[in-house]
C-alpha cells in the first residue's frame, strides 16, 4: 500500500463535492490501486488547513478550523501533496489566481488536475510544457465541458486519427434556454429565468448566453489538441441574447433547431476556431440534444465521424470529471 496525498485550491461548491467524493472512494482506491488517497490540505481564497497525516471530511468543510491566510502561494508552497487539485474560480483575463498555483504545483513536481478554466484559457500551452519539463503531468478534462468526454476522445480514443472537424455544445445553460424556448415559445428572458431558478444559470448569465463559456472551452481544446495558438479574445463568437419568438417561430416551421456550438475546423492550412449559432435539421443528432445535455461531433481521415452525447451539467459531474483525471493519474503511477 502507498498513500497519495491530494490537496484541493478551491472550496466553492464543486471543491466541497469534490472533497466529499474522494472520501468516499477511499476504499475503493485502496482495493483497486492500492493507494491511501489522504486530503492533506485545502484552502479556500482567505484560509485553509493542513495535515500531512490526512484530514477528516468534517475538517474540510467546517471553516472554523481554518487558519486564515493559509492560501495561495502560501498554501501551494506548504503543502505536502503529490496532486494538487485545483478547483478555483475562474479568472478568464489573466488566469489568476489558479495560473500561479498550477505553475508553482508544476514546479514542484506536483501532479495537476485542474478544474478552473481561467488559467488554461490563459496559457494551455504553456502549462502543459511545463508539467513535461517538470517530469509532470496536468489533466483538465473537467474544465472543457465537465462530464462530457472532450478531451478523452479527442486526445486517447482518436489519437492515431487527423481530426479534420470539431463540433460541440460545450454550454449546459445556452442548450437549456434555446430548448425552453423551442419547446414553449417563450420569450429569450422567460427561458432564462427559468434556468436561474433552477440553478442551471448564474445571476449573471453573460458568461455562458454571449458565448463566452464555449469560447473559452473551444479555445482551450483547440490549443491543447491542436496546438493552434488561439487567443479567445480573437475568435468569431456568437450570442444567442438576439434571438426572438418570431425566430423561433420561422425555425419550427422550417423544421430547424438552433444550437450554440463551439467549432475547430482543421482541414486546413491554418487551425481556424470559432462560437457559432448554427440550425440544425430535425433528423441532426444536434437537434435531439436538448435541456443542459452537450455534445461532441469529431469528423476523422481514418475513422470516420464519431458522435457522443451527455455530460449534463451538474456538481456531482464536474467532481466526477476531475476524479477521472485522478484515477487516470494513480493508473500510471501505480506500482
Amino acid at each position: 500500500m502507498h498513500i497519495l496525498k491530494v490537496a484541493i485550491s478551491g472550496l466553492g461548491s464543486v471543491g466541497q463535492q469534490l472533497a466529499k467524493l474522494l472520501v468516499s472512494r477511499h476504499h475503493y482506491y485502496l482495493d483497486k490501486y492500492q493507494y491511501d488517497v489522504r486530503i492533506v490540505g485545502v484552502c479556500s481564497s482567505k484560509s485553509g488547513i493542513i495535515a500531512e497525516q490526512g484530514l477528516s471530511l468534517e475538517a474540510v468543510l467546517d471553516k472554523s478550523q481554518h487558519t486564515s491566510g493559509l492560501t495561495g502561494t502560501l498554501f501551494i508552497n506548504t503543502v505536502p501533496a503529490d496532486i494538487l487539485i485545483e478547483a478555483g474560480p475562474t479568472e478568464l483575463h489573466s488566469g489568476e489566481p489558479g495560473l500561479s498555483y498550477i505553475r508553482m504545483a508544476l514546479s514542484r513536481r506536483m501532479q495537476v488536475v485542474c478544474l478552473s478554466k481561467g488559467a488554461l484559457v490563459h496559457d494551455v500551452a504553456g502549462l502543459m510544457q511545463l508539467a513535461k519539463q517538470h517530469a509532470t503531468s496536468m489533466l483538465f478534462s473537467g474544465a472543457t465541458a465537465s462530464a462530457l468526454p472532450t478531451m478523452d476522445l479527442l486526445q486517447v480514443s482518436l489519437a492515431g486519427c487527423r481530426i479534420k472537424q470539431v463540433k460541440a455544445i460545450l454550454t449546459g445553460t445556452t442548450n437549456m434556454i434555446l430548448s425552453e424556448m423551442m419547446d414553449t415559445g417563450c420569450r429569450f428572458d422567460e427561458a432564462l429565468h427559468k434556468a436561474q431558478l433552477l440553478g442551471i444559470a448564474e445571476p449573471d448569465p453573460s458568461l455562458d448566453t454571449q458565448g463566452w463559456d464555449t469560447a473559452n472551452k473551444i479555445t482551450i481544446i483547440a490549443n491543447a489538441v491542436f496546438a493552434a495558438k488561439v487567443k479567445v479574445t480573437e475568435i468569431k463568437r456568437d450570442c444567442i441574447e438576439h434571438i426572438t419568438p418570431e425566430h423561433i417561430g420561422k425555425w419550427k416551421l422550417a423544421n430547424l433547431t438552433p444550437r450554440l456550438i463551439g467549432i475547430i475546423n482543421n482541414d486546413g492550412a491554418q487551425c481556424e476556431v470559432a462560437v457559432k449559432l448554427e440550425l440544425f435539421p430535425q433528423h441532426h443528432p444536434f437537434a435531439t440534444v436538448h435541456g443542459r445535455t452537450k455534445a461532441i461531433y469529431v469528423d476523422t481521415a481514418e475513422m470516420g465521424e464519431m458522435f457522443v452525447i451527455g455530460g449534463a451539467s451538474n456538481l456531482q459531474a464536474t467532481a466526477a470529471a476531475a476524479l477521472k483525471d485522478l484515477e487516470l493519474i494513480m493508473r500510471s503511477i501505480v506500482v
